[in-house]
């Protein structure tokens, strides 16, 4: 059974953000709240807890796992940013937005896409999230809780089966997951809009919350 943490959502507390980073440097999976939908996540550096999450979501080694960075400034670690990302990403994060770059070797090959060598990266506009991140002092795995929704004509939007509430969510969920991180409010069913900047030109592959922002960034077919 996981371990439920009340959580602020805009003033995380201290001792639980530290309780669950402990939890997660052991090679925990947690199902938390991000600036978009509740995601399956652990630390980007623990292979069990990569190869955990993966299995959650029965995701084969060659579907990238998009992580959470803190800034833009972590991303250039991670990532190889050109002038041109670096332009886009700055005008738009932090926010609901995932960027596909060209991989740098601190990302773990089990999380990266192994042909084309590339990653998705967020910095998403959520306290509890930035609280994690910077108490853990690594990237933390995210990929949503939820379905897809298979409509092509309407931003991504996510569901479970069932269109579980948040209890129901967390019910379902509590024997998969070692911590669910409980801020007391209703997940959203919107996923993040994501932007392929590993080419030439930037390219939106995803409509998702905030995609009319960032569209003046990319050509949507």
């Amino acid at each position: 059974m996981a371990t439920t943490y009340k959580i602020h959502p805009d003033t995380p507390q201290a001792r639980s953000v530290d309780q669950i980073v402990d939890a997660l440097r052991s090679g925990a999976t947690v199902l938390y709240p991000t600036d978009t939908v509740y995601a399956i996540g652990c630390d980007l550096n623990s292979k069990s807890g990569v190869e955990r999450v993966r299995k959650l979501k029965q995701m084969s080694n060659d579907k990238p796992l998009t992580f959470l960075c803190p800034s833009l400034s972590d991303i250039a670690q991670y990532a190889v940013v050109t002038d041109q990302a670096y332009r886009i990403m700055r005008s738009l994060i932090p926010g609901p937005y995932t960027f596909l770059l060209p991989a740098t070797k601190l990302v773990p090959k089990l999380v990266m896409n192994p042909k084309r060598k590339t990653t998705g990266i967020r910095v998403p506009d959520s306290a509890v999230c930035q609280a994690l991140l910077s108490a853990m002092g690594n990237p933390l795995i995210s990929t949503s809780a939820h379905v897809p929704v298979d409509d092509e004509t309407i931003p991504v939007k996510v569901r479970d089966p069932e269109n579980l509430s948040l209890a129901e969510l967390f019910d379902s969920m509590n024997r998969l997951v070692d911590v669910i991180v409980d801020t007391g409010e209703e997940p959203s069913y919107t996923v993040s809009t994501i932007l392929d900047l590993t080419g030439d030109e930037p390219a939106m592959v995803r409509k998702g919350l905030g995609w009319q922002a960032a569209s003046e960034w990319a050509s949507v077919a």
